[in-house]
């Protein structure tokens, strides 16, 4: 079963962390599911919203982070678009290179990498798609006060 999430976030980082349980708690969980939500996606989706309110929308307060979150057969996608200019990621440093060590630039991106099965971002550079495959479709539980 197909379902979907969308909501808004002010420029909060205080937000981060209520904002990535809304997302997890509403997927009902197997062992193999709940690993990869737990670890996974909860950490590429943290950055990815950190990411989008200190860079992309520079701590700005007067701006919001969108999410869009959708589960779609076996493929849970969250899509985090910030009210920045975007940046190009060939200007973003590899943080594994030797030169790069101490440098505390590219982790985020590096982990979201290597953390979720693709990442794709948009031309702009303002919006990051996030998808996770799972072992077997999970729906999103709905509550009367989402």
């Amino acid at each position: 079963m197909d379902r979907e999430l969308v909501f808004e976030l002010p420029n909060d980082l205080q937000c981060i962390e209520e904002a990535v349980e809304f997302v997890v708690g509403r997927c009902a969980t197997c062992e193999e599911t709940g690993r990869k939500l737990r670890f996974n996606f909860r950490v590429s989706f943290t950055e990815a919203l950190a990411n989008a309110m200190i860079y992309g929308n520079g701590r700005d307060p007067s701006k919001r982070v969108r999410v869009e979150v959708a589960l779609r057969g076996s493929a849970l996608k969250a899509r985090v678009i910030d009210q920045g200019h975007g940046f190009d990621r060939a200007t973003v440093p590899d943080p594994t290179a030797p030169e790069n060590i101490e440098c505390p630039g590219g982790r985020g991106i590096f982990l979201m990498r290597k953390l979720m099965d693709e990442v794709y971002f948009n031309e702009r550079g303002n919006a990051v798609t996030l998808i996770l495959r799972l072992p077997e479709t999970e729906p999103i539980r709905r509550e009367a006060s989402a």
